[in-house]
């Protein structure tokens, strides 16, 4: 007879066996996912707008998905890419360049773990075949948690904390962030931006790395964990040109943004300019774990054999459940839905403000959306505030989780219709009431 198992239980074993380090954004048990919906050991309904952290994409148990991968189970479940080769790893590789633009489309890959490792294997890359050693990142980005991604995120303090050790050789600048401006001139909107962030390049080019050790930018299109901050539209061709004049690359960190979310594949795109590596990482596993970096075919061919490796990157598995997510995003038009439900939000959002003054600035691009959320004099809210409403939230009914120094994130999977997008909105409401 099987045992009955309750969300009181997993959470209490939960703190007892597993470190808390590893920190949860709500006080809910998960026991399975259909669609845009979790539930828990007690059948309860949650809307899930954390969609994983941005991952699922097509939603929780697509059957299409569910049967890529319970036939490739079947078939062969992993071999290793160093071993031999294996279609799905070409088929996956094959689908995402001929989805980008020209010239990482005639470009190559290479797929690893999660984000976080194809943010490191970026930087070897770099690093190996310009044979120039200084990275250029961002303050307010975030680029993972080992200790090489870990050197170029600057997103909080906590992350690095008693970790002064980590990889040499990288500068931060601010990244631009117009309705709280770094450089204090007041709140803006990227329409109106004082362009402080050009300066501080250039004067970190001049002071600090020298143009010819430069070897790479690193860059989210759309702050991510930062909080979903969407830049001036002349911030990535800037650091296009700037890398085009000192011969570095430049690397668009597309772990969030890419393949839908933002309602192009890549976040890159909004911008009209190509990087000359892509790192994608979240929705490319369809739900299983799955990272890449993609990069143009003069580069990649120049990372010579065994510059780089990894046991289980390229699984089988997560490379069938990643395409047939691909595949389902085209077919059932899930760009195009991202922009309209996404729009929709943040329309529904910004006009709740005359009655919440709680909600401050709504950022974002298509189903990827920032609600900061503000005192009476409009400061930002306290973190251990921000906390107890994303908790909160969960009691309510609805999954998030929170980015940026103060604010909601709403990364609902793409399937989201706009009666769903409304029912969920209206709990946020009524808790934000509170």
């Amino acid at each position: 007879m099987l045992k009955v198992r309750t969300s009181e239980e997993i959470i209490a074993r939960d703190k007892a066996r597993v470190t808390p380090a590893l920190y949860h954004y709500t006080d809910v048990a998960f026991t399975r996912g259909e669609g845009i919906f979790l539930y828990d050991f007690e059948g309860r309904r949650y809307y899930d707008t954390a969609a994983g952290i941005a991952c699922m994409n097509v939603g929780h148990c697509h059957p299409r998905v569910v049967r890529a991968v319970t036939e490739q189970v079947g078939t062969l479940m992993h071999a290793a890419s160093h071993v031999g080769y294996l279609a799905p790893y070409v088929d996956i590789l094959t689908k995402i360049l001929s989805l980008a633009p020209s010239p990482l489309r005639e470009g190559k890959g290479i797929l690893l773990n999660s984000g976080s490792e194809a943010v490191e294997a970026a930087i070897k890359l770099a690093r190996m075949v310009t044979g120039r050693q200084m990275i250029l990142a961002f303050i307010g980005g975030f680029h993972g948690r080992p200790m090489g991604a870990l050197s170029l995120t600057a997103s909080s303090s906590v992350y690095r904390r008693h970790l002064g050790g980590l990889l040499v050789g990288v500068e931060h600048v601010p990244y631009p962030v117009c309705h709280r401006c770094t450089f204090g001139h007041g709140s803006h909107s990227p329409d109106d931006c004082c362009g402080q962030w050009r300066n501080m390049i250039q004067l970190t080019l001049d002071r600090l790395v020298h143009p010819d050790d430069l070897a790479a930018i690193v860059v989210e299109p759309i702050l991510g964990e930062g909080g979903y901050q969407v830049p001036p539209d002349d911030f990535l061709p800037e650091l296009r040109s700037i890398c085009d004049r000192t011969g570095a690359l430049l690397i668009c960190d597309e772990v969030q943004t890419g393949l839908g979310r933002t309602g192009k594949w890549f976040g890159f795109q909004h911008s009209n300019i190509v990087p000359d590596i892509a790192i994608l990482g979240k929705a490319i596993g369809g739900g299983l774990p799955l990272g890449g970096v993609i990069a143009r075919a003069d580069l990649m061919d120049a990372w010579w054999v065994s510059a780089h490796g990894t046991t289980y990157g390229g699984n089988p598995v997560a490379c069938v459940a990643g395409l047939e997510s691909l595949l389902i995003t085209e077919d059932e038009n899930l760009i195009e839905n991202a922009v309209h439900v996404g729009d929709h939000m943040r329309d529904r959002l910004n006009q709740a403000r005359t009655k919440l003054p709680i909600i401050g600035t709504v950022s974002g691009r298509g189903l990827m959306t920032g609600v900061e959320l503000v005192t009476e004099d409009g400061e930002q809210l306290s973190l251990d505030k921000v906390k107890q409403i994303v908790k909160r939230m969960g009691a309510g009914g609805v999954i998030m989780t929170r980015c940026g120094p103060s604010s909601l994130r709403l990364t609902p999977p793409l399937i989201i219709t706009m009666e769903q997008a409304d029912d969920l909105l209206d709990i946020i409401f009524d808790v934000l009431r509170d």
